[in-house]
């Protein structure tokens, strides 16, 4: 795990919705996974110089989630921690024609966009069962591209048959590969609160890569033998349990 995004892991599983902590509770928590004092420090002060986190006035030194980056959390955490409500039968569309000298922006742009759920058949054509449409909207503000994409929403008689347009959209054989692995992984519940600590970070750290290729389509959408499913179930409890078990560690008082 890099030392920027243990950070946003922390915040993202201990510090919600506060969103703030003292450098010192940082240092001790990231101590824990193997980071020394002077890279947990450097990570913090690259990720303020960055933008994601604000320093708060005043000392011992407190740092806050920037608003953007709060948003990015919120995000994630309704992907990993939500159940996925039922379809609406409708599809969310997005089309961009970002242009060359923007195509940072556009990396950037589509990689956020696989995180919310959404999946490319075509070139410059974006789709999502799910109603995230408002956090695509967020996204084009973020980037600058109203000139450039069109959003809406488009009833099912209106385009291809469905099952041939997720498989083209999404590698959902990938996805089930993951959560197949996850499901046959040992995940041993230590009891040492500071192990159990180790143990979920490393456990949510996991989980949220499969973001990037599991979309989390609505159930409607998928097999009943989906394992994405059974591994929502485990991973859900597996952080209960450890978060439990880590507490001590987490508050020492």
């Amino acid at each position: 795990m890099r030392a920027r995004s243990t950070l946003f892991t922390l915040f993202a599983e201990f510090l919600w919705p506060e969103g703030r902590a003292p450098v010192s509770l940082l240092v001790r928590w990231m101590k824990a996974l193997g980071f020394s004092e002077p890279a947990v420090r450097a990570a913090v002060s690259r990720s303020a110089a960055r933008g994601w986190l604000v320093r708060e006035p005043g000392r011992p030194a407190v740092y806050r989630l920037s608003d953007r980056v709060r948003w990015q959390v919120a995000q994630v955490r309704a992907r990993l921690y939500d159940p996925e409500p039922p379809w609406d039968g409708r599809l969310r569309l997005l089309l961009h024609h970002v242009p060359e000298d923007r195509r940072g922006d556009r990396d950037r742009f589509r990689k956020e966009l696989i995180v919310l759920g959404f999946g490319t058949p075509y070139p410059g054509v974006w789709i999502n069962p799910s109603p995230r449409l408002e956090a695509a909207k967020d996204l084009v503000r973020f980037y600058g591209l109203e000139d450039y994409v069109e959003l809406f929403s488009a009833e099912r008689h209106s385009y291809a048959p469905l099952p041939e347009l997720l498989e083209k959209s999404y590698d959902l054989a990938a996805a089930r590969a993951a959560h197949e692995a996850f499901l046959s992984e040992e995940v041993p519940l230590p009891e040492d609160a500071k192990d159990a600590f180790r143990r979920l970070v490393e456990l949510v750290h996991e989980r949220r890569k499969t973001l990037f290729v599991d979309p989390g389509l609505p159930p409607d959408l998928l097999p009943e033998d989906w394992p994405g499913f059974p591994a929502k179930e485990r991973f859900l409890t597996l952080r209960t349990r450890l978060k439990q078990k880590a507490e001590p560690f987490l508050d020492p008082r």
